[in-house]
């Protein structure tokens, strides 16, 4: 009962604030000037951290207000100004301008893994059934990428002008999973009174595949620019893991669950503890579930009206037929608005063309599905539904690393940290609560698989986020090499993130590879430091020789 009251309390408070930011914005519009509305606007095509800057050393709201109006010093990957709805928006009242931001920053957050977990990882989950790939390889490749969804679109949207924050909730992300929730699994398997004991074949594997990574990392970064060949190979060492991975999976067929870290183990379980709460939430009221339903449907039929779903259980052919109508429409106006372009007589072509598109593709739909089922020849839609996940996945993410820019300037706080601790937190929260529940009620393998995801996981995000965003950052540079962002802070993250590698290895290898309250209190004591040490950062109590400009 206590879970089925979380869960619906989380679901309130999000719906809620999303109904409250709505209308909140619908009246601010409607009683607001032209220049106090011009906080909403289409987006340039790369982010200027650097510009935001100058607005930091100006005194009072109203001053920051028409410096921003008169010199448009900060471009923005989101479609929101948030500087200029601070400032101009809520000049009058800072506290309410600030409330309004955290909001909308947990509301992004939850879409973004809300996005990942009900659209993304399905059409992945199905890809790999039709592709006939085996478990070990979807396990490391598309299982992995659905796990890492949020991180990796995050890193990528990040790199278009503020690398730093992609580098630091890759990283924090990084940190976080194998270090406070491998430290949580830990004390939670010794507060059962459980003697769980990790294979020590896939442990040392994984983690010396990870400081492996995270030393070539190290290397990347103290040269300080990365050529396209670098960062192919950096991308291409994922290869080499998928790899040794399958091949420790042939030679040890009999411990396959044991021997590999199958994310595809944590997808298949969770749905058993999801569906347990909901038995419950069944239970706790029908009213307010209708309640939640409606509070919810702003959040959920932009995205269900645009990303084809065919899970049996979630089989609609309306939202099926709407999906295959309005997709095409959308990722017109997103490519309009990218160009700046709205009402030229090319963008007009281009929604004529999208328009034309979707009719006839709304039109196959109606001929060739079923209302009953989902329709049998599934490819397409699972690759439309692939396409609309990731064009939403990454809008999202775009909007989310905007805000947190934006409220990095506001604060005087520099964005790295931001996406060191609260972009890596939203990102991190869904793997501890999906691996710690593995842990606990998965049974004598779920403690291995989920330890095993806690290093996989990480490894996907650093190799294939970071390093496909150093690819096209890159191939952009040619022919010279891309120039990353000068941040010592972090240096102090990769090594901590490698202390806590070693001390897990260290202490596991002492104890026969078991899990104790020891081993879980020493991973989150490093985490602690860090924070602290991040936090006299903030106070400027202590400085990384990091560069004003990230």
């Amino acid at each position: 009962m206590a879970l089925a009251f979380l869960y619906k309390a989380h679901y309130f408070f999000i719906n809620l604030s999303f109904i409250f930011l709505l209308g909140f914005f619908f009246v601010f519009l409607s009683f607001s000037s032209p220049k106090q509305s011009s906080f909403l606007s289409f987006p340039p095509l790369s982010t200027n951290p650097d510009g935001c800057r100058s607005v930091e050393s100006l005194n009072d709201a109203k001053t920051k207000c028409f410096y921003i109006e008169t010199h448009h010093p900060c471009d923005t990957s989101g479609y929101i100004d948030y500087l200029n709805l601070f400032y101009c928006g809520f000049g009058f009242s800072p506290l309410l301008g600030h409330i309004v931001l955290v909001l909308w920053l947990l509301i992004l957050l939850y879409l973004l893994g809300n996005t990942a977990s009900q659209y993304f990882c399905p059409s992945l989950e199905g890809l790999s059934r039709v592709l006939k790939l085996s478990p070990t390889i979807a396990g490391v490749t598309l299982l992995s990428l659905g796990n890492g969804a949020p991180d990796v679109f995050s890193t990528i949207v990040s790199f278009d002008g503020a690398a730093s924050v992609g580098l630091s909730s890759v990283l924090g992300g990084a940190f976080f999973v194998s270090t406070v929730v491998v430290g949580v699994i830990s004390i939670c398997c010794s507060s059962h009174c459980r003697v769980v004991a990790i294979d020590r074949v896939g442990f040392i594997r994984d983690l010396c595949f990870f400081l492996f990574t995270l030393f070539f990392l190290l290397l990347i970064l103290s040269v300080g620019k990365v050529h396209i060949l670098l960062s192919m190979i950096f991308v291409s060492l994922y290869i080499l893991y998928v790899i040794v991975v399958s091949t420790s999976h042939c030679y040890r067929k009999e411990h396959a669950e044991l021997g590999s870290p199958l994310l595809e183990s944590i997808e298949v379980e969770q749905p058993a503890v999801q569906s347990q709460e909901s038995k419950q939430i069944v239970k706790f009221s029908p009213l307010l579930d209708w309640v939640l339903f409606l509070l919810e449907l702003p959040l959920y039929l932009p995205r269900r009206l645009t990303i084809p779903v065919v899970t049996e259980e979630n089989w609609s052919k309306p939202f099926a037929v709407a999906s295959m109508i309005l997709s095409p429409n959308l990722l017109a106006i997103l490519w309009n608005s990218r160009k700046g372009e709205m009402d030229s007589q090319e963008s007009i072509t281009v929604f004529l063309f999208a328009a034309l598109i979707g009719i006839a593709l709304g039109i196959i739909a109606i001929e060739r599905t079923e209302s009953s089922q989902p329709p049998k020849f599934i490819l397409p839609w699972l690759a439309a539904g692939f396409l609309m996940s990731v064009v939403w996945t990454y809008l999202i993410a775009g909007e989310l690393v905007s805000i947190l820019v934006s409220i990095g300037h506001i604060l005087g706080i520099r964005p790295s940290v931001l996406g060191v601790t609260v972009l890596a937190w939203g990102n991190s929260l869904g793997d501890l609560i999906a691996n710690v529940a593995m842990a606990v009620n998965g049974g004598e393998n779920g403690a291995q698989i989920a330890i095993s995801g806690c290093y996989a996981g990480p490894i996907f995000n650093i190799l294939i986020g970071l390093g496909t965003s150093l690819l096209f950052s890159s191939w952009a540079s040619l022919p010279k090499p891309f120039q990353i962002p000068k941040d010592p802070s972090q240096f102090v993250i990769i090594g901590f993130l490698i202390g806590g590698l070693v001390w897990a290895l260290v202490f596991l290898s002492r104890k026969q590879m078991k899990l104790n309250r020891s081993l879980g209190v020493g991973l989150i004591a490093i985490y602690s430091c860090f924070l602290c040490l991040r936090l006299l950062e903030s106070l400027q109590l202590a400085y990384f020789g990091a560069s004003e400009h990230v």
